[in-house]
């Protein structure tokens, strides 16, 4: 099984966490996001990463895949059976995917993606996004978390997947989170970006963006 693109972006980093979670063996081939290769476009029509291939079956979408490992690999469950807790897993996956990822997405790319590229980008739009978008991410987190271990149920769930992997893209590119005020939130994003998966990745994504930073 091989996914494409790079866990610097949260939803590489979703697939690949769950894949390692459930034990799936995998090859991850760096790919850019908008690559034009006729052979990668056979794969993601658009250029999304991430993308999938299993054999003779291609994927693209991070939360397809991640509904396909599932179906073909149900233990142990990511996503509950059970109606309710499944409907807030895949709601949880869906804030991290938008309103979360939403603005992320203008922090990093203002302050580490676009400068890597080369790209124009706007210092100010990633500040105000950091000032007025932000907080209220973390303020509703910290409420929904609570005391809670998990963010659904008793077990780790896609919903801790999806929303550490987007907090952690974000983190490249903003201060980190301030524990006063967030109490909660912090010790249970600790307590996710320490577990294997996570971990090694975001280092050796640390080390990635240092070393290029270093170039430009």
């Amino acid at each position: 099984m091989q996914f494409y693109g790079s866990t610097i972006s949260p939803f590489v980093r979703k697939v690949a966490v769950f894949a390692e979670e459930k034990g799936i063996a995998f090859d991850l081939v760096p790919t850019a996001p908008g690559d034009a290769s006729p052979a990668f476009r056979a794969i993601s029509p658009f250029g999304h990463i991430p993308a999938m291939v299993d054999g003779d079956f291609a994927l693209a979408d991070s939360s397809a895949i991640v509904s396909y490992l599932e179906a073909k690999y149900p233990e142990p469950a990511l996503i509950p059976a059970d109606p309710q807790a499944r409907g807030r897993t895949i709601w949880f996956d869906e804030l991290a995917d938008t309103v979360i990822f939403a603005t992320g997405r203008v922090m990093l790319f203002n302050r580490v993606a676009g400068p890597l590229r080369g790209l124009p980008v706007d210092p100010a739009a990633a500040d105000a996004a950091e000032r007025e978008q932000w907080p209220p991410i973390l303020a509703h987190l910290e409420l929904v978390i609570g005391d809670r271990a998990f963010l659904v149920g008793e077990a780790l769930t896609l919903a801790d997947i999806a929303v550490t992997s987007v907090i952690a893209s974000t983190l490249h590119a903003t201060r980190p989170i301030d524990a006063a005020a967030y109490p909660c939130l912090t010790r249970y994003l600790t307590t996710m970006l320490a577990r294997p998966a996570f971990a090694q990745r975001l280092e050796s994504e640390r080390r990635f963006i240092t070393k290029m930073q270093a170039r430009v």
